[in-house]
């Protein structure tokens, strides 16, 4: 209707243009002034408080810090939120805090009571060791990140990939992850049972699949894991540098973070998915990722 009447009053298609750059500009506006959070303790737990606890003084650079990657989306950049299918802050800050803490509860680490957010191109990128994407689906590398993201890798970083699901979502990141490691000996290696990453802390007996809460809590009367029908079968793969080491584990059909955040949300998938499955898996993870 307005294209129709801006034939014969093309002020008005002009107003039109005018209002709709004037949004986008509001919005970016809004998006360059807003803060993103640097750590998990700056965004309220949409859960059970996570304990806090200190670190000596004396081992603050020697602390595993659970860091977050915070990514563009399908070409758009990081919403100034916590939540939406497909991006970055899915299960934060809950996964993170909950995850930090039963980790240095049940093992001899030394870790971060606050965790971290960064993107790739951040400068403090180099100082981590190890670092997160969640539901990389609809990632998106910049050109800047890719050579960054390369580097780190090579020079000993690590990157855990965790939940998205099904073929699209596993297209999309394998054609992102190729701009970084395009040559084909960097291809996704499934990883056996008896790779070490399954058994160096807890034996892990099966390749997990850990569901979404909703779909763990009713997985207990339909025997249903996965998430959708292209997506029953998980897969645990690795990539890997020219002296074999590890650089990247790809969880995929499966959702370490759910069970790590949604812990204390349901009795029956805290004992089935969190005790036994989210958090031994996600330890032995970072143990391998830490000791290799």
């Amino acid at each position: 209707m307005i294209l129709a009447t801006a034939r014969t009053q093309p002020w008005v298609l002009a107003l039109a243009v005018a209002f709709i750059t004037l949004a986008m500009l509001s919005e970016n506006a809004a998006l360059a002034q807003y803060r993103y959070p640097k750590t998990a303790r700056e965004v309220p737990a949409e859960g059970v408080e996570t304990p806090v606890w200190n670190v000596d003084p004396s081992f603050k650079k020697d602390v595993f810090t659970f860091v977050r990657i915070r990514y563009h989306h399908n070409g758009r950049p990081p919403r100034s939120r916590y939540s939406g299918a497909g991006y970055w802050s899915i299960d934060f800050p809950d996964s993170d805090l909950n995850f930090s803490y039963r980790l240095q509860q049940m093992t001899s680490l030394k870790v971060d009571p606050n965790c971290r957010v960064l993107e790739i191109t951040d400068p403090e990128l180099f100082d981590y060791p190890w670092i997160y994407i969640v539901e990389p689906g609809g990632l998106a590398f910049t050109e800047e990140e890719v050579p960054i993201l390369r580097r780190y890798l090579l020079s000993g970083g690590f990157l855990m990939v965790d939940d998205f699901w099904g073929e699209y979502e596993w297209e999309n990141f394998y054609n992102e992850i190729k701009k970084v490691f395009p040559e084909p000996e960097r291809e996704p290696e499934e990883l056996p049972l008896t790779h070490e990453i399954f058994n160096c802390v807890f034996r892990i007996p099966e390749k997990y699949q850990i569901p979404a809460i909703d779909v763990g809590v009713q997985s207990q009367y339909t025997g249903i894991t996965w998430e959708r029908p292209d997506a029953k079968e998980v897969h645990y793969k690795g990539i890997y540098d020219d002296k074999g080491r590890m650089m990247v584990i790809i969880c995929h059909n499966t959702d370490l973070g759910d069970g790590w955040e949604r812990e204390g949300e349901n009795e029956y998938y805290f004992r089935e998915f969190s005790e036994k499955k989210a958090y031994p898996l996600g330890i032995n993870i970072v143990f391998y990722a830490m000791t290799h």
